[in-house]
């Protein structure tokens, strides 16, 4: 593993951002926040440290979505770059395809598939969790 910097950016490219990794996980989520929050049946995500996240061009709208919860999305063209919860202070969850390269991070779970929509059908051999990883 290795702390090579990783850049991203929004689908309009006004928000440009760094990461410095490895990731501490990366998984796919089917919660029902997530779903309404990308317009998707599914995101992906990669957690980094907190302090390990800058922004390098533009200004990220931070948004209160749920109790505890602030994404972050781009205020123009709407993408969603990140996730942060109160209970795990420290970290940040970064979308995945808003990296530049997102086949670096190596998924490991699907989370929260209670939420999972019913035509969806998940083929890889990840473990699955109905919530979050225990």
């Amino acid at each position: 593993m290795n702390n090579h910097s990783i850049r991203g950016r929004c689908f309009c490219g006004n928000i440009r951002f760094e990461v410095t990794g490895p990731e501490k996980f990366a998984c796919f989520c089917h919660c029902e926040s997530c779903q309404r929050s990308a317009g998707a049946p599914v995101v992906a995500w990669a957690t980094y440290a907190r302090d390990s996240f800058r922004i390098l061009q533009g200004d990220v709208h931070w948004h209160n979505s749920s109790p505890g919860v602030t994404r972050g999305i781009c205020s123009n063209c709407g993408s969603s770059i990140s996730y942060e919860h109160q209970n795990r202070p420290g970290e940040i969850d970064i979308t995945v395809n808003s990296l530049d390269d997102p086949t670096g991070p190596v998924l490991r779970a699907h989370i929260w598939t209670e939420d999972m929509q019913p035509w969806l059908k998940i083929s890889d051999d990840l473990p699955v969790y109905e919530r979050t990883v225990t």
